[in-house]
């Protein structure tokens, strides 16, 4: 599977700051698996922490499954980047929240996205293989 994150973007121009595409966000998106390394997965766990931090947007997980879509998508709740909110919904289990902090999210986001297969048992025992999507989204574009 292939990454969608660039690190050697150029910055935008300043005429071009206005447009949503040209964020330094917009880049940060990834499937699993990948055939990133680990160096570059932890590169890009660091720079999605930033921008959670730094830039009114969510990091989302998306995983589909036979029963449905299970989503966790994580919020900064301070300007110090330290805590962060999870929330972790499933269409068969429901939803929950969870408040982290910035270590603990750096080693789910870096465990889930260096997963070498995403593989689901469906009910009649057959197997279901689909990429995982992960990206950053700006908080307009969910439904919270």
């Amino acid at each position: 599977m292939s990454s969608e994150y660039n690190s050697s973007k150029k910055p935008p121009e300043s005429n071009q700051i206005d447009c949503p595409s040209d964020q330094a966000w917009a880049d940060l998106t990834l499937t699993v698996p990948n055939e990133e390394s680990p160096l570059s997965i932890v590169s890009f766990v660091e720079s999605v922490l930033v921008e959670l931090t730094h830039e009114p947007v969510a990091a989302e997980y998306v995983s589909s499954h036979i029963w449905g879509e299970k989503r966790t998508r994580y919020f900064a709740v301070d300007g110090s980047g330290e805590h962060f909110e999870k929330r972790y919904s499933d269409d068969l289990l429901g939803s929950h929240t969870t408040l982290l902090n910035r270590r603990r999210v750096r080693t789910e986001l870096m465990n889930r996205l260096s997963r070498n297969t995403v593989t689901t048992t469906g009910r009649l025992n057959e197997r279901v293989e689909e990429s995982d999507t992960f990206r950053v989204r700006p908080l307009r574009e969910l439904d919270l």
